[in-house]
């Protein structure tokens, strides 16, 4: 079993359905409202527990019913919390998401994510000296990431980036790291001005370009490559991104192939959108494994 450490963001995601999202001034009547579990690093964090992770979580919650919530739902999917705390007197992360016309709207409140310092992940070096990929993204504060790639180095760890949401990294981090995986919106700012094909090359078997429905993009040392996504009917697109950033460093960690390791996160992000909810459809290995063999 492999061992993944996730740096990163956790939260509980404030869901409203409707039929259309309102325009500034609008006022527009919604179908429904729930309130799951959320944060980018958390759903990765489940997400490749659920592919038969041991994964641990690296990350503050508000000492507030939600960081209760947050702590209790990583647990109930086998998710190491040693290194969950909680923090006096700050509000526990929250992200204000609406599905709407196919697709969804997200308002991120950080609030204890703040608190992910390099001085707290200093604290979890333990986690991330016994995994065998780091997982990390951009809900909380940059220095965290620049400290984490330099400790990552110096330690002979793999750092996967994925550089959501959209902020600038230097090309000192993105040495560091052994695998950025950008969306095209992230990829731009990257690398503005920039050609994309001169960047993959730059970058062989490192940059991934997620392009949603079209699928992932990378250049694998002789030539830039496409695998394309699964085709499915989409319930709820939110945390299919996490479901592939998870899925993909599973893979990566077990030794599979760039483009095995690509085709078995495609296929676990599209089994997550049939589901509400950014954890609700994230799969088991059996369910991926059984749909990549049927």
């Amino acid at each position: 079993m492999v061992k993944i450490a996730v740096v990163g963001s956790v939260a509980i995601d404030l869901v409203v359905t409707a039929n259309k999202r309102p325009i500034a001034g609008e006022t527009v009547l919604g179908d429904s409202f729930r309130t799951v579990p959320g944060g980018k690093g958390a759903n990765q964090a489940v997400a490749a527990a659920r592919l038969g992770a041991e994964v641990s979580m690296i990350a503050c919650v508000g000492d507030d019913v939600y960081g209760q919530a947050i702590k209790n739902n990583l647990q109930d999917n086998g998710v190491d919390i040693t290194y969950v705390e909680p923090v006096t007197g700050i509000a526990s992360g929250t992200a204000h998401i609406t599905l709407a016309e196919g697709d969804n709207s997200i308002i991120v409140v950080k609030g204890a994510n703040d608190s992910v310092t390099p001085q707290f992940v200093q604290r979890a070096q333990p986690a991330i000296e016994r995994a065998d990929i780091i997982l990390v993204q951009q809900e909380i504060p940059a220095e965290t990431v620049v400290y984490l790639a330099e400790l990552c180095t110096k330690l002979g760890k793999k750092l996967l980036i994925n550089p959501a949401p959209a902020r600038k990294i230097s090309e000192v981090v993105i040495e560091q790291s052994a695998y950025v995986t950008p969306n095209e919106h992230e990829f731009a700012l990257l690398f503005e001005g920039e050609n994309r094909a001169d960047v993959l090359k730059k970058y062989p078997n490192k940059i991934f370009i997620t392009e949603g429905k079209n699928g992932v993009r990378y250049f694998d040392g002789n030539e830039e490559r496409v695998i394309p996504s699964f085709i499915v009917e989409a319930i709820d697109t939110t945390g299919a991104g996490d479901t592939f950033n998870g899925a993909f460093a599973v893979a990566v960690a077990e030794g599979k192939s760039y483009e095995e390791s690509v085709r078995f996160a495609n296929r676990a992000a599209s089994l997550s959108v049939t589901k509400f909810g950014a954890q609700g459809g994230m799969p088991t290995r059996a369910e991926v494994e059984g749909s990549l063999n049927g």
